[in-house]
Order: C-alpha cells, then structure tokens, then sequence
C-alpha cells in the first residue's frame, strides 16, 4: 500500500494537479487542455502517435503468434531457436538505438543488405516518409521475441487430445488453427496486444536517441513531446495535461482489457 501510493496515487494526484494550474501555479480549470487540442503541433503528435501504435501492434502481434506456433514444439532445435529470436530481449532500448541507428547509415548494414537486391540506398530515419517505420523496425526486432514467449505459454496450455479429436474427426491444420487453437488463445493474445500497445505508447529511448521527434516532426510520439515540454521549454502544466491525456488513453486500453477478458470468460 504504501508503494502504490507513493509511487501510483501521489503522483497521480500531482499530475492533475498541475494540468489545471498556470506557469505561476495558478488555478487555470482546463486552458491547458484546450491549448493542448487546439496547437496544430499537438494534433500532429497524435496522428503519428496513433500511427504508430496502430502499425506496431498489429505487426509485432503477428509475427510473434507466428513464430510462437513455430517454435512451440519440444525439441533441442527449436528451444535453441528461440533463444535466439529471444535474445534481443536483453539489449537494452538505448543500446539497441545505438546498434540500429549505425545500421541505418547511408553506408550501414541495412543498404548493405538492400544492394544484392539492386534496391538503392534509402534515407531511413533522415525520410519523413520512412523514419517512423524504420523505427517500428527497430522496436519489432526487440518486441516480437518477447510477446512470442507468451504465447508459447498459453499455447502450451491448450490440451492435446483437442487436436488429436480433430485430426480423427478429418480437419486439417488450417481448420484446427482456425476452430481451436485461435480461439482458445484468445485471452494471451489480448494480454499481448493490449500489454504491446501500452509499450508502444510509452516509447521514449529510441525516438530521444535516434530522431528527437524529426524529421519534419514525423517520429514525434507524445512520450517524448512530454519529455520536451517538461524539460526543453520547462512548461510543466502543458507537460502534466498531456501526460494526464496519455494515461487517460492507458486506461481506456486497461477496460478494453478487462472487457476482452470478462467476455472470455462468459463464452
């Protein structure tokens, strides 16, 4: 109790606290929100926010459910394959900006990988067109082989003797996939999609280490717009309005977690 209030519910109270008050401390009621939705710079932030949760997620849920099925057999093969799909876990975010910041150079090992396929150079996090992308690249290649572990787990839990009552009944692998396996994985997939999509929320590292919001204002997620109002321009009201917005938006996400989970449960 006294951890959740000191690290949860005091600072929570602080933060609506000062998005209703002035540069002074005054009490301003909600003019820090109405500036906030108004500024075309915010709107813009948000788009490229949503943009990229609404890439991310999808992406890594998919590979991830992909390479769990994969790799969800016992044998020493596929164990030491997903140590290695795994591993990038451990990088630390800053780290793993550094490593895929030099790649993306012009002469890095991504072009390098890009020439045999007569593919040109590409600008990747100097484009406004492909910075935000490249750095779902770059959070895919540590996220996917986290979620993938748990699905694993719940794919593990799915009893057998379904499959092999199906397979005696005449269906096949596409047919046991689509009639057991993704409905009774329903609830690790909502963990992992809804877990994924607060994770791609918060991003902060690589976007501070790699673009700082650039170019063109295209990788600038509110995190780090946050982070900027808060420590660049010292506006700390505006800064609490919109850190008081974002967790608005992870509670939303927190019920549509909760509603997906009680609905399991009816079924």
């Amino acid at each position: 109790m006294v951890a959740l209030i000191g690290f949860r519910l005091l600072p929570a109270g602080w933060l609506v606290q000062q998005s209703l008050s002035g540069p002074y401390g005054e009490f301003v009621g909600l003019d820090n929100f109405e500036f906030l939705f108004t500024a075309p710079s915010f709107s813009k932030t948000l788009h490229a926010t949503l943009t990229f949760v609404a890439v991310t997620v999808p992406l890594q849920t998919a590979i991830a459910f992909g390479l769990a099925l994969l790799f969800a057999e016992n044998s020493r093969i596929f164990s030491s394959l997903r140590v290695l799909v795994f591993l990038p876990v451990f990088v630390p975010a800053s780290v793993a900006a550094i490593l895929w910041g030099a790649a993306y150079r012009p002469q890095g090992l991504a072009n390098a990988l890009l020439a045999p396929l007569g593919v040109s150079a590409q600008p990747f996090l100097s484009s406004p067109d492909q910075a935000l992308m490249s750095i779902t690249v770059m959070t895919s290649w540590i996220g996917c082989g986290y979620w993938m572990m748990f699905l694993i787990g719940g794919l593990k839990d799915i009893p057998r003797d379904l499959y092999e009552a199906a397979s005696i009944d005449g269906a096949g692998k596409l047919s046991s996939l689509w009639h057991i396996t993704i409905p009774l994985m329903r609830r690790p997939l909502a963990f992992v999609i809804v877990a994924d999509t607060v994770a791609a929320f918060l991003l902060f590292a690589p976007i501070a280490i790699l673009t700082r919001g650039g170019p063109g204002g295209s990788t600038q997620l509110v995190m780090f717009d946050v982070y900027q109002q808060a420590y660049f321009f010292n506006d700390l009201p505006l800064a609490a309005a919109e850190g008081l917005t974002l967790m608005v938006i992870m509670m939303v996400i927190i019920l549509i977690q909760f509603r997906l989970l009680s609905r399991e449960k009816q079924q």
